[in-house]
């Protein structure tokens, strides 16, 4: 199906269909990522590598493992875990089973259309201003642009709206990113760590304790409200913001930063993009979210043996052993996507019953990413204005690191100017 790619990869030879008002010329297709992709599985759905971890390239194989039950979370801080006090209640990403399905059935109302179309004054206010202040200066990082927009929304539905100071943003972001290479008892090791916990505590102090406070005396609409209203405590509200933070902020920023790159890039569906009505616009976004999803590594552990179909074999998993699913493959996997499967085609056809178009982008199954719809919706108030703009150029490509907080690539130093 798919070996090692790189950007500027030749022309599909592949035919595809013709597609009615597809914006894309589909005769001079190309592989079109622009994150780095290495990953080459040699024409299997499913392997085992030598250190025992199961890796999982094929839709059919994928949708199993996301929609079994009997499996538990991996990655994504994780490591929270073992840094909760003793008697805490487990974070939401990393519940299962009924307790989990019921907290998710309580907390969808904040994520739903409804609730989503209720955010916008706030997302189209601060979208306008931060474009504004970007024509004034005539120049940004288009990462910074997008922190703001991400982090924004995401604290109007956690419920971080009463930050003693500004600033939010950057506390998390310093607490998120994590460059810290060297050896555990090296200097810069302990500087960075030690810079990393004092953000955690400003984090606390300054964003989530008052947003408490403030929420045990006037409730809102949104999840703080919720925990409080479960008798959560303030340690653990703490741990629930900084999950749903996480998941929210870290991925949505980079999504805006490479839908952006596609577009500008892509003069064509640029402009189809800027004309068309909103759920096109949308479709278009996801599926340039298929072709580069943010989280490209979904980690699970089985709890019991899990059965597979692959290639006319099964294939048994084993109980506790480690599983990856690599989204960006499971994604362009032909049988689902069909021809042209690494190139932006809003229009394609899928060959799948109930496949979203962004496919597992937002994952699947009962731990699927809620905030799906806040994702595209935030994006797109941001991108459409920002692509109206003459004289929109890319000043600087951006540099690429890997995230483990996300399990995928962040772009760092992207610079536009107009």
């Amino acid at each position: 199906m798919i070996n090692t790619l790189t950007t500027g990869s030749p022309v599909f030879s592949s035919q595809t269909a013709d597609m009615v008002n597809c914006p894309i010329d589909h005769q001079t297709l190309t592989a079109q990522y622009k994150t780095p992709r290495t990953t080459s599985h040699a024409h299997k759905n499913i392997e085992q590598d030598a250190k025992g971890v199961w890796h999982i390239y094929g839709f059919d194989q994928a949708k199993t493992i996301l929609r079994y039950s009997r499996t538990k979370q991996l990655g994504f801080k994780a490591e929270l875990l073992r840094q909760m006090p003793s008697g805490s209640r487990t974070p939401i990403l990393y519940l299962e089973g009924p307790e989990h399905l019921e907290q998710r059935k309580q907390t969808a109302r904040f994520f739903t259309p409804k609730a989503v179309s209720g955010y916008r004054p706030v997302m189209e206010i601060l979208a306008d201003k931060m474009v504004a202040n970007f024509v004034h200066s005539r120049r940004a990082d288009l990462r910074q642009l997008s922190l703001g927009m991400a982090m924004r929304v995401v604290s109007e539905v956690v419920g971080l709206t009463n930050s003693r100071i500004g600033g939010i943003e950057k506390r998390l972001d310093v607490f998120l990113r994590e460059e810290n290479r060297f050896p555990p008892r090296h200097p810069l090791s302990i500087l960075l760590n030690t810079v990393v916990n004092f953000n955690v505590f400003l984090f606390f102090g300054l964003d989530v304790k008052p947003s408490i406070e403030a929420r045990k005396t006037q409730p809102k609409d949104d999840l703080i409200s919720y925990l409080i209203s479960q008798n959560y405590k303030d340690w653990e509200i703490f741990t629930e913001c900084i999950t749903y933070a996480a998941a929210g902020m870290v991925t949505t920023r980079e999504f805006i930063a490479l839908a952006a790159w596609h577009l500008i890039t892509q003069p064509t569906l640029r402009q189809r993009y800027l004309q068309a009505a909103e759920a096109e616009r949308h479709a278009i976004l996801q599926e340039i979210l298929r072709l580069e999803p943010i989280v490209t590594n979904v980690q699970r552990r089985a709890v019991d043996d899990i059965t597979l179909e692959s290639d006319g074999q099964t294939i048994t998993i084993h109980k506790d052993e480690p599983i990856h699913i690599h989204v960006q493959t499971v994604n362009a996997d032909e049988s689902v996507v069909g021809d042209n499967a690494l190139a932006v085609c809003p229009m394609r056809e899928m060959h799948k019953q109930v496949v979203m178009p962004s496919v597992m982008s937002f994952g699947d199954g009962h731990h699927r990413c809620p905030g799906a719809y806040v994702a595209i919706y935030e994006t797109d108030v941001l991108l459409q204005r920002l692509l109206k703009l003459d004289g929109l150029k890319i000043a600087h490509e951006p540099n690429f690191v890997w995230s483990s907080t996300a399990s995928g690539y962040e772009a760092r130093n992207f610079i536009i100017e107009v």
